[in-house]
Parts: C-alpha cells; structure tokens; sequence
C-alpha cells in the first residue's frame, strides 16, 4: 500500500540535482500526466513534481472529490513532506489554479509557503465566473463531452472512443462541480508572488480577470496573455515551463 505522500506524488525524483521543486497541479478531467512532457523543458535545475489528484490515473479507484478546500487540507501534508528542505512554487492550469490558491493559503498557515504562486487559465476566484459557458457540472452527457471538445483540451482519442469517454466524464463533472460550487473565503493576501497567465483568445481571462490575481498577494505580481484560447499552453509550452521554472528559480537565486 503506498504512503500517503506516495499516492499524491511519484515516488521517484526526476531531477537528482534540482535545487528547487515546481508542484503541478492539473486542469479539470486531467491528472498528473498532463505535465509529463514539463521534467524536460524545465530542466535538471528545478524538479517537475506533477499532482495527481483522487479518482484518476493511479488513483482511479479512488473517489473524486468535489471540494478544492477539502482537497488543499487533505494534501498540504504530503507536499511538505515531498519538498522537503528545499523551496518551491506551485502552478496550476484553470482548475489547478483554484486549487493552488487555496494550497497556498494552508500552506502559508503551517510555516511553509511557496516561494512563488503561478495560476493559468483562471481568473481572480474573488470574482464571479463568467457565465459563457454556463452551468458546465449539469449538462447531459453528450453536450459535456461537446462543451470539453470546444475547448481542445482533451486528447481527440479519447472523446472519439465511447469507452474512455464514459470513465472521463463523471471526473469531468466532479471537477466542473468543484469549481462552479466554489466559494471564496476572505482572507489576508498571500505574502507570496503572483504571475497570473492565460490566453488573449479566453473568454475566461481577460485583462481584468487575470488582473485581479494582484488583489491576493502583497508581493510582486505579474500577468502575461499569450496569444490562443484556453488551453493557450500547448501551442506555448516552452515560454510557459520558462515562467514556472523562473518563479521556482528566482528566490532561491536571492539566498
């Protein structure tokens, strides 16, 4: 039976010489296989630490979870544990950026706050989520499975073989459930820098939305749109894993 640590992370470390670690946490649907491809454009200086949330992958027999603070209470132990004495950032694409924002409220409350907060594809959660896409947790099946095609972030084998599709679906839901029952709670601003990413073509992250990143911090902020719609990064990978590694990078640099 694996550790506690062990079911939240892989156990094998991907970068023996790293001297800063970058926590990923995934978008919606998605688990830690979606940054698969990051250990390699970051480099051996930063370790790429993917999440892998309940419910998927490894963790498939595992009930999803519709809540991100029941999930960053439930997790803010075993990353400790897994980043060890050395620092580290976290960054999360759409979902996992509300889930990263509130990881680094709990882990700001036991002494141990990243070094650097990146949040992609997602607007300030102080702010109502647009309504473009309506009430995505509630739709039919058919036009989930539309809804998640549209916005390209899913792999086209999937949604064309109805088998995988009908296991992707219901942590779909749960997931879209968790962030459009999502309520925020006031609190101090994170004493920890901001960057706030997305794509100039998302209805969700527009200017002022990514803007509103720089309301929860009372370090340095910054927000970068590149050109593409919600799922900008694919096509802008290696300017994205630049920015996260950067942030990981940068304190550490300083000490």
């Amino acid at each position: 039976m694996k550790s506690k640590t062990g079911r939240w992370f892989a156990a094998e470390t991907t970068a023996q010489d790293a001297v800063a670690r970058l926590f990923c946490l995934p978008h919606a649907g998605a688990g830690a296989s979606a940054y698969r491809e990051w250990q390699a454009k970051v480099g051996p200086d930063v370790e790429v630490v993917p999440v892998q949330l309940p419910g998927r992958e490894a963790r498939f027999a595992e009930p999803t979870v519709t809540s991100a603070a029941v999930i960053a209470k439930d997790l803010v132990e075993p990353l400790v544990e897994r980043a060890g004495g050395k620092p580290f950032a976290l960054f999360g694409h759409s979902m996992g950026a509300l889930l990263a924002y509130e990881l680094t409220h709990e882990l700001v409350t036991v002494g141990r706050p990243p070094v650097h907060l990146v949040v992609s594809g997602y607007g300030g959660p102080q702010l109502p989520r647009p309504s473009v896409y309506g009430v995505v947790h509630r739709l039919p099946d058919d036009r989930l499975a539309q809804h998640v095609e549209a916005l390209q972030g899913t792999a086209g084998e999937v949604l064309e073989h109805p088998e995988l599709l009908k296991l992707l679906l219901p942590v779909l839901r749960a997931d879209y459930e968790l962030c459009e029952t999502y309520r925020f709670v006031g609190r101090p601003p994170l004493p920890v820098p901001v960057t706030a990413l997305g794509g100039t073509e998302d209805p969700s992250t527009t200017d002022s939305l990514l803007g509103a990143w720089g309301e929860l911090t009372t370090e340095r902020f910054t927000a970068t749109r590149f050109p593409g719609g919600h799922f900008y990064l694919t096509k802008q990978l290696d300017e994205v894993t630049r920015a996260a590694r950067d942030a990981a990078l940068r304190p550490a640099s300083h000490d």
